[in-house]
């Protein structure tokens, strides 16, 4: 996915069953960030960053939808210990990580594997890619999309 594409319609389910359209966000600017792994220190950080600032992404006119390959329950369980307050979808079959290119050869430790590589877009009102932050400030995250205005 670059700047500029038009999102897939179709989204994703969350935690609670409920099915997720780029059409639900029509006129409206949308957050999708893709991370690795519930309950691990990096994509906590971000969270927590995310739902710390969720009220001033709100005021600035933007919706919020996390992602990974989580199961549901792992999301219900990681939304809940963390009280975050937007919609968490579980990507178990990798449809949406393909979709955006996240899903990448990564190198860990010297050994190669394939996973989620951390990466938010920034959704416009017409449902198209405005920005693209590969580079994750995990712990100021909200304030990292906000300085994009």
């Amino acid at each position: 996915m670059n700047i500029g594409d038009k999102i897939p319609e179709v989204l994703g389910i969350d935690a609670e069953g409920r099915e997720w359209k780029a059409s639900d966000f029509a006129g409206r600017k949308l957050i999708i960030y893709f991370y690795p792994k519930d309950n691990t220190p990096g994509c906590t950080a971000q969270a927590c960053s995310l739902a710390e600032g969720y009220g001033r992404l709100q005021a600035a006119g933007y919706a919020l939808l996390g992602v990974s390959r989580d199961s549901a329950a792992s999301h219900t369980r990681f939304a809940q210990k963390f009280n975050l307050p937007f919609p968490l979808i579980a990507d178990v079959d990798r449809t949406l990580l393909e979709a955006f290119g996240v899903w990448r050869e990564k190198k860990n430790y010297g050994k190669v594997t394939m996973g989620t590589v951390r990466t938010t877009f920034i959704i416009d009102e017409q449902g198209r890619v405005a920005h693209i932050i590969d580079k994750v400030n995990t712990k100021a995250h909200a304030q990292q999309i906000l300085d994009l205005q």
